[in-house]
């Protein structure tokens, strides 16, 4: 009787690696995204949600750059850009490759906000230089 023995409720196992001879036998490689080498076992996709997140993100710092008058361009810049990317998150939702509604939702709400933002600082510095008339009397 050998010395190796199969255990009969375990699957197939690979023979013993000779001795001394090197490193031993690695298994047979198994298909990508099968796990156990069963057929028609896929493993189940990722959700796809960076575009949300980048939208919700942009739109957060837009709408704090867009409190300050200063920083109106990085407000604008940032508004365009948070409504671009979480109206391709809510599209990637409504196909249902992400599953990130409500940040992609924010960050389309945000970026609007952060639009307007500098146009009432604007509208605010308009008025105030209307006011004050000619300064040379």
């Amino acid at each position: 009787m050998s010395g190796y023995q199969q255990n009969p409720y375990s699957g197939p196992q690979p023979p013993p690696a000779p001795q001394g001879h090197g490193y031993p036998v690695a298994p047979p490689l198994q298909a990508y995204g099968q796990p156990g080498g069963h057929p028609g076992y896929a493993m189940p996709m990722q959700p796809r949600n960076g575009l949300g997140t980048a939208g919700m993100v942009c739109g957060i710092v837009g709408a704090v750059c867009g409190l300050t008058f200063v920083l109106w361009f990085f407000a604008f810049v940032l508004g365009v850009l948070a409504i671009v990317f979480g109206g391709v998150g809510r599209s990637r939702v409504t196909n249902g490759e992400a599953d990130n509604r409500g940040a992609a939702t924010t960050g389309i709400v945000l970026g609007i906000t952060a639009l307007v933002l500098p146009l009432l600082w604007f509208a605010l510095a308009a008025t105030l230089l209307r006011d004050l008339g000619p300064l040379s009397s």
